[in-house]
């Protein structure tokens, strides 16, 4: 599957703000801004080096794919069920 855009970033880059086409786009008015919500991006991961059971790693490997944020999913679902007893640092 070819996923390759065919927008021609050149000549985009070379219109100037007057030449862009907005006449499709509605324009925010008060009712949008009453609905609105600020949504905040989840912080990056850290990436860190550490050591997992060969058995453990080959499993999360072997899945479809994503082990990686399978694997992120899994240890915050144990962070999740062990806060009470230990809350999560704040930073």
């Amino acid at each position: 599957m070819n996923n390759r855009s065919k927008t021609d970033w050149d000549a985009f880059e070379a219109m100037t703000d007057e030449e862009i086409d907005y006449s499709d786009i509605p324009p925010l008015d008060d009712d949008f801004f009453d609905r609105a919500e600020l949504r905040q991006p989840e912080p990056s991961p850290v990436v860190v080096t550490v050591q997992i059971d060969p058995a453990v790693f080959a499993w999360f490997n072997a899945q479809e794919d994503g082990w990686e944020r399978k694997m992120r999913a899994a240890l915050r679902i144990y962070v999740d069920a062990h806060t009470e007893d230990q809350p999560l640092p704040i930073g």
